[in-house]
């Protein structure tokens, strides 16, 4: 299995050192794992900056890498946290800086606010909310083009009270699909969304990675978005799975920021 998208003690909002979640990730028989810590320049809440100290990081990543070859294939990452102005030119030194293997593009925060906490969500109806969103997405996407594959899509059903028909805003979404399809850029199957307890609502839902699918996709990824060690590798055999009942054949890994195909049994 492939893990592509977990963090280490290098994310603010992970206190698991690098060394505790590769052990785990051996210990669990995991084929390759992408360490994909956060960087989220200028998110809103001053609690969690979400900055990178990104020197000592890519040393951590490169000696993660060696020590551990004959054991795991260790994939140097990072997740980016899109955001629109001047977020973008930080987003862009920090993928560009460094040989990564793999780069996340992630939207946690749109419009100056995070998704997390419900503050994106005041003052206006869910229907709003999620048309905003999508289109705050298209509009960065447009823009930002320094990245592999774009993580959790429709993470906005993680935090509303209430998801509306998605016939509301599939126009939208067929819209970034086909940017990203264009870009030659991919998306993840992220499995934290049962541990989040949305149950049938996966990440992306089914609905959109079928979409996917039919426009061309072929760029896919499978992350856990483990935080602690027990959460490596979870439900990813359910996200192969997903993959293969879009009528998809092949799972995505990443070397030097060129994707290439496992084909699933």
């Amino acid at each position: 299995m492939y893990d592509y998208h977990t963090h280490t003690s290098y994310s603010d909002d992970c206190s698991t050192p690098m060394k505790d979640m590769i052990e785990q990730a051996c210990a669990i028989g995991l084929t390759e794992l992408a360490i994909t810590d956060h960087y989220d320049p200028d998110y809103p809440d001053k609690d969690y900056p979400f900055d990178l100290a990104y020197e000592s990081y890519q040393k951590a990543l490169i000696e993660a890498q060696e020590k551990y070859k004959n054991r795991i294939k260790i994939v140097k990452g990072v997740e980016i946290g899109i955001q629109h102005g001047n977020t973008l030119k930080k987003c862009e030194f920090i993928a560009g800086n460094f040989p990564y293997d793999f780069v996340l593009g992630s939207f946690h925060c749109a419009e100056g606010f995070e998704l997390y906490g419900n503050s994106y969500f005041l003052n206006r109806s869910t229907e709003d909310s999620y048309l905003a969103f999508y289109q705050y997405m298209y509009d960065c996407l447009k823009l930002y083009k320094n990245y592999d594959v774009l993580g959790h899509f429709n993470i906005i059903d993680r935090y509303s009270n209430k998801m509306p028909s998605p016939s509301l805003y599939m126009d939208i979404v067929e819209t970034i699909l086909k940017l990203i399809i264009d870009d030659g850029k991919g998306i993840e199957i992220n499995t934290s969304s049962f541990r989040y307890g949305m149950g049938e609502r996966t990440t992306p839902a089914k609905e959109i990675l079928q979409l996917y699918k039919d426009l061309g996709g072929e760029i896919i990824t499978t992350g856990s978005d483990a935080h602690k060690p027990e959460d490596l590798g979870y439900q990813l055999e359910y996200a192969e799975h997903m993959i293969k009942s879009a009528g998809i054949r092949y799972i995505t890994t990443f070397e030097n920021r060129v994707p290439k195909f496992i084909k699933l049994d």
